[in-house]
């Protein structure tokens, strides 16, 4: 009986093991992926004045659907993708973004660190549509930007 059981434990462990192995995806540093977006600035801009170049301007892309800055002429690749700049897609795409979108005219190659790319979409979702900084919001939604525990009213 013993061995019966040993021998269900083994096979359940081997089924749940690999899945909890997984590692979370880092959490990303706004300040940091300040210093990773230049390596975007020369296609991108972001911010109150920030204009679309080679590239559209980034403005509020977080959240937002794919191919809709109304100002900026998509490529069919980007623009009937159907996807949604949320942040798993977006590290998808800043990885090896001619992977995600075949056709894309984007020809930068990726970023290749997980961190880096976790880093610029915090960066990212720091600005709105109109290029203004929004404050992050706590992880854990116990403390306010400068540490304070949040009270309730």
């Amino acid at each position: 009986m013993k061995s019966v059981l040993f021998a269900v434990a083994t096979v359940f462990l081997g089924l749940i093991g690999p899945a909890q192995a997984q590692e979370k995806p880092p959490a990303g540093d706004a300040e940091v992926g300040a210093a990773v977006f230049k390596k975007c600035l020369a296609c991108h801009k972001v911010g109150p004045d920030a204009r679309n170049g080679v590239g559209p301007a980034l403005n509020g892309v977080v959240g937002r659907p794919a191919g809709t800055n109304p100002t900026y002429r998509y490529s069919s690749a980007i623009g009937d993708s159907g996807l949604v700049w949320d942040e798993a897609t977006l590290t998808t795409y800043l990885r090896a973004p001619r992977k995600l979108a075949p056709g894309t005219r984007m020809s930068f190659p990726g970023l290749p660190n997980d961190q880096d790319i976790a880093d610029v979409i915090a960066y990212l979702g720091t600005f709105d549509a109109e290029g203004r900084l929004t404050p992050p919001e706590p992880q854990d939604g116990s403390t306010d930007r400068n540490g304070a525990q949040a009270q309730e009213r």
